[in-house]
């Protein structure tokens, strides 16, 4: 499914009703083949499936086999609409993503709903085509979704800066945004929203670390668990444990708090923890740490096994430009300024760039498998 060529497929949707004969929509990848089969395949798109369900959005493509999480329009107009009411009222927006990810979707469906068309961007935007479409917008409310990745690029540009500071709410997702880059952005006026949700929830549900109208936050045994008409109707291939064996939930791989007031932290996944010594080490709050390092301008904390720990925490660093690359010793006592010495890195490695995958999430599984294994 291409972007701004999928609206009049998703206006058709939305203006159905279910079990009106409307197929499902499946979204793969247009420049990508092979992809675009191997999910069509995964996802067991030519058998029967529930006439409410409206679109099959592929999730965890590329570590595994995709589960493909179902959602009815129900789920994606009321994601939608608790959005435009968080945000202040319907606008134009931005389309900056694929439409084969939930983010971009949303995109398409929200300016469905609004009865506006979406201005289309690259994924891979340079500056001055983004200063270019944000004028092409005209008045009125105007908003954009985008990937941590893309505010920074946008960032680097006093130009592009300025033109998403015109905006009214420039939504961030794709999961957690590097230190610094926050505080950047408020200095260029560019009015970030910080957005956490995933396909199983039609998208962000979760605005600046408080739920939207009609989503529901719990934490079950430290995970996140998420409640509210936007939850999707399961996977297409169902996965054991079921996420969604509670109706009206999706219990996460996140691991979260809720402070007295409501608001909610994300620690990091379940399947990034790292268990060493006995005791277990969330690489996102070391990465947090490392990031107010001079010599570092982006980090990444992960694991790789070890005989004597079992695993053993490992940094990833992009240094700083202009900067020496720290020395191990020098980071550890960075991280335990604030960290306890357990979650301090053991060991590191200087590379260029961090492996990252589908719309910027960082890999840290490749990490692990070039530096010591699957670990």
């Amino acid at each position: 499914m291409s972007a701004l060529s999928a609206l009049p497929a998703i206006e058709d949707l939305l203006g159905g009703h279910p079990g009106d004969g409307h197929p499902a929509l499946l979204p793969v990848p247009t420049d990508d083949p092979r992809q675009t089969e191997l999910l069509i395949g995964a996802l067991r798109a030519d058998e029967p499936i529930d006439d409410h369900i409206a679109v099959v959005v592929p999730t965890s493509g590329t570590t595994g086999t995709p589960k493909g999480a179902m959602l009815s329009v129900a789920a994606l107009t009321a994601s939608a609409v608790a959005t435009h009411q968080r945000l202040g009222g319907p606008g134009r927006w931005l389309l900056a993503l694929p439409a084969h990810h939930i983010a971009g979707l949303q995109v398409l469906v929200r300016s469905a709903l609004a009865g506006t068309t979406p201005v289309a961007l690259p994924a891979s935007f340079a500056a001055t085509e983004l200063v270019s479409a944000v004028a092409a917008m005209g008045p009125g409310r105007r908003y954009v979704s985008l990937v941590a990745a893309q505010l920074t690029k946008a960032l680097d540009d006093p130009d592009a800066a300025a033109a998403l500071a015109d905006l009214d709410a420039v939504l961030i997702g794709g999961g957690p945004m590097p230190v610094g880059v926050g505080e950047r952005a408020a200095e260029a006026g560019v009015p970030v929203v910080r957005t956490y949700g995933m396909s199983e929830t039609a998208g962000g549900c979760v605005y600046d670390g408080r739920a939207l109208p009609g989503v529901t936050v719990r934490i079950d045994d430290g995970r996140v668990v998420l409640g509210g008409a936007m939850v999707a109707d399961g996977y297409r291939n169902p996965a054991t444990p079921d996420p969604f064996a509670e109706p009206g939930w999706f219990r996460t791989d996140d691991l979260g708090a809720v402070d007295e007031s409501g608001v909610l932290s994300i620690l990091g996944r379940v399947d990034d923890a790292i268990s060493t010594g006995g005791l277990t080490v969330l690489p996102q709050l070391v990465e947090n740490a490392l990031a107010s390092h001079p010599a570092v301008a982006e980090c990444a904390v992960f694991a790789v096994p070890d005989e004597r720990l079992g695993q053993r925490v490992v940094a990833a660093i992009v240094p700083a430009p202009g900067a020496a690359a720290p020395a191990v010793a020098d980071v550890r006592a960075h991280v335990e300024k604030t960290l306890d010495g357990t979650a301090a890195p053991r060991e590191i490695h200087i590379v260029d760039a961090l492996p990252r995958r589908g719309i910027g999430k960082l890999d840290r599984k490749a990490l692990s498998q070039r530096f010591g294994g699957d670990g």
